[in-house]
């Protein structure tokens, strides 16, 4: 049982909640942000002194009725409902997989999507097999070393591949959700706590995020990029994600019809033919 992680979890989502969420009314000298301890633990049938001492590190372990009626008192998520669980030692054991061997459903997908950009992730975010167009729109990804290997550490170090920069606080956000239920899962002798620590003393935007303490962030429908070739695009992302391998795919398509699916298909070019390409564009300039 983490105590510490699930003393900060329990307070900051307490925090984030406002009465007016609840159907509370706020009252005139309400000073405390967020709730009051006594009124979540009025939401959750539990007396006021049991969730105190659950949210300052000091309970015993909470039984699953305790820790579901949390849940629904702090408004939490799916994601968040699962993530408390498994702070509280309720969770189930990870699967014991290996983080470089790729799902063949999924490379069987991947082998139908050679002219659209599509990756396979692994749960710590390190990429294990793209599409050629992939690689004309992201650049290869699968020869980093270290722990450039994952894509969070990338990021926060100051990689933000084709990312717009009205992408950059939400995918920022997304990849610390990730790496956060990755890590109470693992614990603080994973690959994912290296990468926190060493993030957590190099990037001090990470360390705001992480300090947040947010899980279930999902990838969004649609995002924005900037090729350094083709120029703007606006991109829908499909996720389709494999819970036994614990691996995910990314597809990303346009609208049909619209300038961003030409740029899309001029980006196939670059994956069939990429040297002849880009030595095109040099030639004429454009580069």
């Amino acid at each position: 049982m983490e105590y510490g992680e699930l003393s900060d979890f329990l307070r900051k989502r307490r925090e984030a909640l406002q009465p007016e969420d609840v159907g509370m009314p706020r009252g005139r000298r309400r000073r405390t942000p967020g709730l009051r301890r006594e009124e979540v633990a009025a939401l959750a049938s539990m007396s006021t002194d049991y969730y105190s001492r659950l949210e300052g590190g000091r309970g015993p372990q909470p039984s699953a009725e305790m820790l579901s009626a949390i849940a629904r008192a702090l408004r939490l998520t799916l994601a968040e409902r699962d993530y408390l669980f498994v702070l509280a030692g309720h969770g189930t054991p990870p699967r014991v997989t290996r983080l470089d061997h790729v799902n063949p459903g999924l490379l069987r997908i991947l082998d139908r999507l050679d002219d659209t950009p599509a990756v396979v992730l692994n749960r710590l975010g390190e990429t294990l097999a793209q599409t050629r167009a992939h690689v004309a729109f992201e650049g290869e990804q699968t020869n980093y070393d270290g722990l450039d290997r994952f894509a969070v550490h990338r990021w926060f170090m100051g990689d933000k591949g084709n990312y717009q920069e009205r992408e950059w606080a939400n995918h920022g956000r997304i990849l610390v959700s990730m790496l956060r239920e990755v890590f109470a899962a693992d614990g603080p002798k994973s690959q994912a706590a290296t990468i926190v620590r060493v993030l957590s003393e190099r990037s001090p935007e990470f360390a705001a995020l992480w300090a947040a303490h947010e899980v279930g962030h999902a990838h969004t429908q649609t995002k924005w990029f900037r090729h350094p070739v083709v120029g703007e695009l606006e991109l829908h992302c499909q996720v389709m994600s494999d819970s036994d391998q614990q691996q995910t795919l990314l597809v990303f398509t346009a609208t049909p019809g619209s300038e961003s699916a030409e740029r899309l298909r001029l980006l196939t070019v670059v994956g069939s033919n990429e040297g002849n390409f880009w030595k095109g564009l040099a030639d004429s300039g454009q580069a």
